[in-house]
């Protein structure tokens, strides 16, 4: 099956000049749903986690079944002010300004291998601030996965750790 049957194209959204690749359609499609989730498995299961950590908040849509089809945890790295209870928080550059994020405190267990999941890889700047976040809580981060890789940005060559993908658009 060809997920990319699946990926609605959304121009100019959110803004003009953009494409939007959404993974909504894919989500209602079961079978669709099904085929992706046991490709990543396949694909997250070599790398042997002990829990996965899903980015907010499509990433959520990815870890979490991922998480229960795979028998682990699944933890959530989510924007600043935005989970209950103590937190760690990582702040990180964007292009103009700055963001953080968080994961709630001992949501990782120091050694805990730890795969993080997105929808979507562009530039890298998130995942690369979760993956420095998880390490700073004591995981040990072992890659990422995300259901579409856009190439022409350039978000693998940047990323620190191994990126995996199922689809990818390159322009």
């Amino acid at each position: 099956m060809d997920l990319k049957d699946h990926i609605r194209e959304v121009p100019d959204f959110p803004k003009p000049g953009i494409l939007f690749y959404d993974i909504s359609t894919l989500l209602a499609h079961p079978d669709a749903w099904q085929v992706a989730m046991g490709r990543m498995a396949k694909v997250v299961g070599t790398k042997a986690p002990d829990v996965l950590a899903g980015i907010e908040s499509r990433g959520f849509l990815m870890a979490a079944p991922l998480a229960l089809k795979l028998g682990l945890g699944f933890v959530m790295v989510r924007k600043k002010g935005k989970l209950p209870g103590p937190t760690i928080s990582h702040e990180y550059a964007l292009e103009y300004g700055s963001d953080v994020v968080e994961v709630q405190e001992g949501a990782i267990e120091p050694g805990q291998r730890v795969v993080i999941l997105d929808d979507l890889l562009a530039t890298g700047g998130t995942l690369n601030a979760a993956a420095e976040l998880l390490t700073k809580v004591g995981g040990n981060v072992v890659g990422a996965a995300c259901l579409i890789e856009l190439t022409f940005l350039g978000g693998r060559e940047k990323a620190k750790i191994p990126v995996d993908s199922l689809i990818s658009y390159d322009s």
